[in-house]
């Protein structure tokens, strides 16, 4: 079974976020990029793992090239989350392919996709995460 089919079966309504690679698994049942966040400030050595997400916006996208995943399933993306993919050349594949990812509200657009959207630089994005959820 290869790491992208693993990540995907274990992806179930009470887990939000798996990494694998052979044996090695990372979950997660967190919302939103904290799970993200955390790997990045931990320094967890995820490279050339894949990825099964929920919910994957722009914002969550620069966090995952930052990781060095190689593959990533989401369940919804948005299309700047794809664009964005493209470019860094990491493989995707998604259930539902949306304009925008919305807020949990429902009633305008998620703040962090918003926050990154006209980023193009890695670090950059992932200072702007930071201050928006400081500001949440």
């Amino acid at each position: 079974m290869q790491n992208i089919e693993i990540a995907r079966a274990r992806l179930t309504s009470d887990t939000t976020l798996v990494l694998a690679r052979g044996c090695e698994l990372v979950e997660s049942c967190e919302r939103g990029v904290r799970p993200l966040l955390r790997l990045v400030d931990t320094g967890r050595d995820v490279r050339d793992f894949a990825a099964a997400d929920r919910v994957v916006g722009r914002g969550a996208a620069f966090l995952y090239i930052l990781l060095g995943v190689t593959e990533l399933y989401a369940s919804v993306m948005s299309e700047a989350a794809a664009e964005l993919l493209d470019e860094h050349r990491i493989r995707y594949t998604y259930g539902s392919l949306v304009p925008r990812i919305v807020n949990r509200t429902r009633d305008g657009y998620c703040p962090i996709e918003c926050a990154v959207m006209n980023i193009t630089e890695p670090r950059e994005a992932l200072a702007a995460i930071r201050e928006r959820l400081a500001s949440l």
